[in-house]
């Protein structure tokens, strides 16, 4: 499974207007295409209060899937984004391979090397 993290602060003016539009269009906009299997937003707390910050985690089978998302949907996604939202945002995409990787609290360093290299 990939996870497909987008990180996004906005100026804390259109701080409101900015989260309605992305939980009411843009994320189900994302999750009609078919390739995600599932979504969470994350308030990220930081220490500007000129600013909102959020991890929008978005859940793929394969990086085909993401592909597929980037060449076919992407491109029209993010320039609604933007033109909504232009001057008002910085965002960075950024992706894991959460297969497999679950850890408790009894998890060790040991246990997470024998998982990541390999």
């Amino acid at each position: 499974m990939i996870l497909y993290n987008v990180t996004v602060s906005t100026e804390d003016y259109v701080h409101d207007e900015w989260l309605s539009w992305m939980m009411d269009k843009h994320i189900p906009d994302v999750m009609e295409t078919g390739l995600f299997t599932e979504y969470k937003i994350y308030r990220i707390v930081t220490d500007s209060p000129e600013e909102k910050t959020y991890s929008i985690q978005y859940f793929l089978r394969s990086m085909e899937d993401y592909e597929t998302y980037r060449d076919k949907f992407a491109p029209a996604l993010q320039a609604d984004f933007q033109n909504k939202y232009k001057d008002k945002f910085t965002a960075f995409p950024s992706f894991a391979d959460v297969s497999g990787l679950t850890f408790t609290q009894s998890t060790t360093t040991a246990d997470i090397q024998s998982l990541v290299v390999q």
